[in-house]
């Protein structure tokens, strides 16, 4: 039976299809995103073994439905590599025969820390492929270099054709491989251009096969729109098992590896990471790093313990409260949700009784990361009263809480972790929620004061 062709329409942002043309997409709103393709339309196969499209080796068996209670159940073997950091984002290293999505800025140094990665499980004998669509070879061997890279077990190729890519896998029979990147990447079957909707969800699904037919774990290295989102439609990550964010300014020397999805392990681990000439390293001590900088003595700064997925990390939270001559105040809010700002500043206002109605607020996490739990809601009402009132808290206070609409602290989740990381790094006293105290035993040398309103808490913070 010979291939049909059809024409459609697809939405180059969410993988929309339509018959027919539409200025605004109906299934993301975006306009002008509508893309015409020709989809080849293959006779459907009812088994048989899989061609070079479907993956390297095994046959197509329907397999019957089991009880659960009779399915053994085994630990995932997993590949760790030097890169501590890497691991715990990972959930503890790299599974095999697994799919990981990982995107970010261009330049912010995705493909120096896979090139690292490669080099670590090539000196274990692990024989690593690594693909670039990007770059020749000889341009990922001036890379290497200049990262002290060097194994037989490490094996680079330039390719983008999904075809090739697929016989250099069969023949070198990798236990990784790389591919920076998925946009370069395209089937020749599919006439739209590499980058499209359609070329990425094939490539992807072709590679998804290769990884679970073959026990092969495949890197994919994703661009990212100016929004921060991996480029492409969201099926890209429903379709990958672990999908990871490079994060950091590209004027700093840090770099964040934050998981968003990870069936093998937690979700929202992070990693943190040094920018070097040498590559990337590790950094063991995060809260060290992003409380080296801090005032002291400064108004509208507070320290709050935060957690990363399983990792309690301390940051600074700052502001800067000033009088506006004009109607509408600002408030403006990096690495804080703008909304959760209005919403404290209105429960400061309304609760405590500071006039903020006429003020500006600007506030900002010092470090570049990204706070997003409710349990830094005490410490940003505590920096915005310490600025408006001019009044510093101690350097050696630790502020932790969730604060409520009616000016309650409500208790936080894993307070005994925060409260050890205050004390690994020199804290001498925790406000925290009074509901938190009980159930556990605090460290020693450290004082801990439990609070029920916002008011108490400004009270042992800033003394009134």
């Amino acid at each position: 039976m010979a291939t049909k062709k059809k024409t459609k329409f697809m939405c180059q942002s969410c993988g929309y299809e339509s018959a027919k043309w539409m200025g605004k997409c109906p299934g993301c709103g975006e306009w002008n995103k509508m893309v015409e393709e020709v989809e080849i339309v293959k006779p459907a196969r009812r088994g048989g073994a899989f061609t070079h499209s479907e993956g390297i080796t095994g046959t197509a068996e329907r397999q019957k439905a089991t009880p659960i209670t009779t399915i053994e159940t085994l630990q995932e073997p997993r590949i760790a590599t030097d890169l501590a950091e890497l691991n715990r984002a990972l959930g503890g290293g790299i599974v095999q025969g697994s799919l990981v999505l990982i995107g970010g800025d261009p330049g912010i140094g995705k493909s120096t820390l896979l090139l690292q990665v490669s080099s670590q499980l090539a000196q274990k004998q692990k024989k690593v492929l690594y693909i670039s669509g990007e770059e020749s070879v000889k341009q990922t061997k001036l890379r290497a270099d200049r990262l002290g890279v060097t194994s037989d077990h490490l094996y680079v190729y330039s390719e983008t054709d999904m075809d090739y890519i697929q016989q250099a896998i069969a023949e070198v029979n990798p236990d990784l491989v790389i591919i920076d990147s998925i946009q370069t990447v395209y089937q020749s079957e599919v006439t739209s251009a590499p980058g499209s909707v359609s070329q990425v969800r094939e490539c992807t699904a072709t590679l998804m096969r290769i990884a679970k037919s073959n026990g092969i774990a495949i890197f994919i290295v994703g661009h990212v729109t100016k929004e921060g989102a991996i480029a492409g439609p969201r099926l890209l990550e429903h379709m990958v098992d672990t999908v990871l964010y490079f994060e950091g300014e590209r004027h700093h020397t840090y770099r964040i590896i934050r998981a968003v999805k990870n069936r093998f392990g937690s979700t929202n681990e992070m990693g943190i990471f040094e920018m070097k000439e040498s590559g990337l390293e590790e950094v063991a001590n995060p809260s060290e790093i992003f409380l080296e900088e801090r005032s002291q003595g400064a108004a509208g700064s507070t320290v709050v313990a935060s957690m990363e997925g399983t990792r309690p990390v301390l940051v600074e939270i700052q502001a800067l409260v000033s009088p506006t001559s004009f109607g509408n105040p600002r408030r403006m809010a990096t690495g804080i949700d703008h909304n959760r700002v209005s919403l404290l500043m209105a429960v400061l206002e309304k609760r405590v009784g500071l006039l903020l109605q006429n003020q500006d607020a600007y506030l900002k996490v010092a470090g570049g990361v990204k706070l997003d739990e409710p349990a830094i809601d005490l410490a940003v009402s505590v920096s915005i009263a310490s600025s408006f009132r001019d009044k510093s808290t101690k350097p050696t206070d630790c502020i932790i809480g969730e604060v409520g609409l009616t000016g309650e602290v409500r208790r936080v989740s894993r307070i005994e972790q925060r409260v050890q990381e205050a004390v690994k790094l020199g804290f001498e006293r925790v406000i925290l929620p009074a509901n938190n105290i009980s159930g556990w035993s605090a460290p020693k040398g450290i004082e801990i004061i439990g609070v029920s309103t916002v008011a108490e808490a400004l009270k042992y913070a800033l003394g009134g």
